[in-house]
């Protein structure tokens, strides 16, 4: 597996590349910890041979994934999906304009009189 993964050009590849990229770096993670195919499959509550299609970038489930990353402590991979919000200047500005810019007093004609 490529270790410089900054300059693939991810749109230009199929999806069966793809899928097979991804089981390519479950199985790197794997060996690299030391762990059987029997047992990240038993640690994730999957089948071995679901394991294997996974490696072999085959058609799995999400939740197989997700419970084999989670297995591997792998899940920080999904940082790449989190959604930050983004706040236009334009929305800004206009929020900028509708803040108080200063503080006025009644004079004391206006105010109201308290029972006290």
């Amino acid at each position: 597996m490529e270790s410089n993964t900054k300059y693939k050009n991810w749109n230009a590849m199929s999806d069966k590349t793809l899928a097979a990229f991804i089981g390519q770096f479950i199985r790197s993670k794997r060996i690299e910890q030391c762990i059987t195919q029997s047992q990240l499959a038993k640690n994730a509550g999957i089948s071995r041979s679901t394991l294997v299609l996974l490696e072999k970038g085959e058609t799995a489930s999400l939740g197989s994934l997700l419970q084999v990353l989670r297995i591997l402590n792998q899940l920080h991979v999904l940082a790449a999906f989190e959604i930050t919000p983004v706040i236009s200047p334009l929305f800004m500005a206009k929020e900028e304009m509708t803040k108080r810019q200063r503080v006025r007093t009644r004079p004391s004609s206006q105010q109201p009189k308290s029972d006290w």
